[in-house]
């Protein structure tokens, strides 16, 4: 197989994840909420005294009524607005800052939040990546944060090349799919 088909063939392999990616990323966010919300319910049968219990059953109604915004029209519309405003950024945060400092930004944004956006986006990100570059080594349990800090300079700029690869195909699809800030 030549170079050239192969490199084709690895862009329509970015096009079809980043299409994924932009077309599921709100159920996406409402799988990685129901997952927490699966723990915290686990948390409230394995509670042992009355305050713990109260605690997670104040963070169990937190969580539903999230879900249950996520459900509805305005909240499903914000969302995805959330996410194509950060996929249309992300690139030029990785070209201006680099992307190991791109990557704790979304993580901090994200605050482990698996419903918020730049946790999704990072998490979409990393899986690609990661899936590209980090064949031979660990995959810091996907997490490319982690990846990167533990690789050397030519493993991040590779990874570099691929994240802003994937990007440019996560950006149009995210500017010709979801809604956008008026």
């Amino acid at each position: 197989m030549s170079a050239k088909s192969l490199q084709r063939t690895l862009e329509q392999e970015r096009a079809q994840q980043a299409w994924e990616c932009v077309v599921q990323s709100l159920n996406h966010a409402i799988q990685g909420l129901n997952e927490v919300l699966a723990r915290v319910e686990e948390q409230i049968k394995q509670a042992g005294d009355e305050n713990q219990k109260k605690c997670f059953q104040k963070q169990k109604e937190e969580l539903t009524k999230r879900l249950e915004k996520l459900h509805t029209p305005k909240g499903e519309f914000d969302w995805r607005k959330g996410y194509s405003s950060l996929a249309r950024k992300v690139p030029m945060l990785v070209l201006t800052n680099g992307l190991g400092q791109t990557l704790a930004f979304l993580k901090a944004k994200g605050k482990n939040d698996p419903a918020d956006e730049h946790t999704v986006l990072f998490r979409h990100l990393s899986n690609w990546v990661l899936s590209q570059v980090a064949s031979s080594t660990p995959a810091s349990n996907g997490d490319l944060l982690q990846w990167v800090l533990q690789n050397d300079s030519a493993a991040y700029r590779r990874a570099t090349i691929e994240s802003l690869a994937f990007l440019t195909w996560l950006k149009r699809f995210a500017e010709a799919e979801l809604p956008t800030e008026e």
